[in-house]
């Protein structure tokens, strides 16, 4: 018969597991989390409905300022807007169909392509969610390094490219002196064989002449 204690002790893991698991995933996230300052790349915005009860109509992204240029795909059963400062796209606005809403337990996802992207560590893209009963989740706070997430942290692009460029520096300069000086050791050891032989040889040739004037003695 199963242990009692250990049976509830189980189900309260995974309850709390839920429970954590819950809120990370029904963040509004954009995808993928990193990308190349200077590349034009296409972004994708997953959108959960975290209601148990209503169904996400509607989903507004606002774009950076630091962004030129914005295209959008068309999604199925949804119609887009674009909010304009000038020539610039400043926020992007998706509204369902009646039948195309997202409905509790599911997710959908909006695509669209932006560049050039900036020279900076990273863009914040905000973003509203619109639930058919008329509630609005707000997903525009900005995370902070050292502290804990926010509760409706806003969809983080991290562009890497310096990173990454520092990092091959970095790695560059010592594995080129490393390879001058690999070479030489690795010259120097390849070598060792050869003049092991060629003592060994010479040592066999003396030991036999030393046989043969033993023998003649």
């Amino acid at each position: 018969m199963r242990n009692p204690v250990r049976a509830v002790a189980a189900a309260a893991t995974t309850a709390g597991l839920v429970l954590l698991a819950g809120p990370a995933f029904a963040h509004v996230t954009v995808n993928p989390g990193e990308a190349a300052p200077g590349s034009y790349t296409k972004l994708t915005f997953r959108v959960p409905t975290e209601s148990d009860t209503a169904s996400t109509t509607r989903v507004q992204v606002m774009l950076p300022a630091q962004l030129t240029s914005a295209r959008v795909k068309p999604h199925a059963g949804w119609t887009y807007a674009l909010s304009r400062s000038g020539d610039a796209v400043t926020a992007i606005t998706w509204t369902a169909d009646e039948d195309a809403a997202i409905r509790p337990g599911e997710f959908d996802e909006f695509d669209i392509s932006v560049g050039p992207l900036p020279t900076t560590d990273s863009l914040t893209f905000k973003a509203l969610q619109t639930y058919s009963d008329g509630s609005v989740v707000r997903w525009i706070e900005v995370p902070q390094t050292g502290q804990p997430e926010p509760e409706h942290p806003a969809p983080v692009l991290s562009l890497t490219a310096a990173r990454d460029d520092a990092a091959r520096t970095s790695t560059d300069v010592p594995a080129g002196a490393s390879g001058a000086s690999g070479d030489s050791g690795d010259s120097g050891a390849s070598k060792a064989p050869l003049i092991l032989s060629i003592v060994a040889l010479v040592v066999a040739v003396a030991g036999a002449g030393v046989a043969v004037v033993r023998r003649r003695a």
